[in-house]
């Protein structure tokens, strides 16, 4: 299935007062079946170590799942919500940017699975790896 290909502003616009604009996730690039989105590594993202809070991690798992699942959906009619999801984080990162790459693994009609993969920017070290269950729900 292929992803319904709008401008990246219009994706980002959906950002606006939500988590998504508090962590400062930005959606950077649309392929035809996958998503990326860029991050910063900063004190607000950190957990008390002065690492990447894993939280920030799943929370950019959950966003590009989510905004993947509208651009397959007629968002008329239904809605994604986030069903299950798992993070295995594989290295700290301390500042920069992160970039999460999502694909999708399975678009069917009531459920999409997502795999994100989160890389460092300026090194390319895989951060964290971790799926996205959606479920599509009427409006």
């Amino acid at each position: 299935m292929k992803l319904k290909q709008i401008p990246l502003e219009m994706i980002n616009s959906f950002n606006k007062n939500t988590l998504m604009e508090v962590l400062e996730i930005e959606c950077i690039e649309l392929g035809d079946d996958y998503l990326k989105s860029r991050m910063p590594v900063k004190a607000s993202t950190h957990q008390p170590a002065g690492l990447l809070h894993g939280g920030a991690s799943a929370a950019v798992i959950e966003s590009i799942g989510s905004m993947g699942s509208v651009l397959l959906i007629d968002i008329e009619k239904e809605v994604p919500v986030g069903l299950e999801i798992n993070a295995n984080h594989i290295a700290g990162v301390r500042d920069g940017f992160v970039i999460a790459t999502g694909k999708i693994v399975h678009a069917g009609k009531r459920t999409h699975v997502w795999q994100v993969d989160i890389h460092h920017e300026e090194t390319g070290k895989l951060v964290c790896t971790g799926r996205l269950t959606v479920m599509i729900v009427p409006r």
